[in-house]
């Protein structure tokens, strides 16, 4: 039986990496607080990938080392598989999350900040997006370095189009 950590333990532990990178160590410089948010992802994806791959033989291609993080190393990290995969076969996946968990208790409401313009275009740019964006650099380093791991250079981003559900999208480098 493997070591487990609560979820909540887990949630709050994000979400104070967060607020102490973004409103402390680097209030004033919040590239440099994603860069080192996701840098601590990246450690963390590499060393699960590590333990997680240790019993099994090299991945041969790209697809088969994305579907092992979509199967096994998300259903080890969230107790479930990533919920659609999708490539352009020409090295770009995007992986869906339906129902993502460390955005399940957020919210994007208009209303909660007194000024927001109600429309789209506007709430994308308000301080609430650019602060649960921050949120999502933590994961595309974890998917990051596991796939580093598995001696696959990539970038990895992550778009919120429909609260829970997000999507990370792994570009691979030539």
């Amino acid at each position: 039986m493997g070591r487990e950590v609560s979820e909540s333990c887990i949630d709050s532990l994000l979400t104070e990496m967060v607020s102490s990178y973004c409103n402390r160590f680097y209030a004033n410089k919040p590239e440099l607080a994603a860069r080192r948010i996701e840098a601590i992802g990246y450690q963390v994806g590499h060393q699960l990938s590590e333990r997680y791959t240790m019993e099994r033989p090299r991945f041969s291609d790209h697809l088969e080392a994305i579907k092992f993080i979509c199967k096994d190393f998300w259903s080890e990290l969230f107790k479930k598989q990533i919920d659609n995969l999708k490539t352009n076969h020409r090295g770009t996946f995007v992986l869906q999350d339906n129902r993502f968990r460390w955005l399940a208790r957020m919210s994007l409401d208009p209303t909660a900040e007194e000024g927001v313009p109600q429309d789209p275009a506007a709430l994308a740019e308000s301080k609430a997006a650019q602060a649960m964006s921050m949120y999502l650099y933590f994961p595309c380093g974890i998917i990051r370095g596991a796939l580093s791991n598995l001696g696959i250079p990539c970038a990895v981003s992550a778009d919120i189009s429909n609260l829970p559900a997000c999507s990370f999208v792994v570009r691979i480098k030539a």
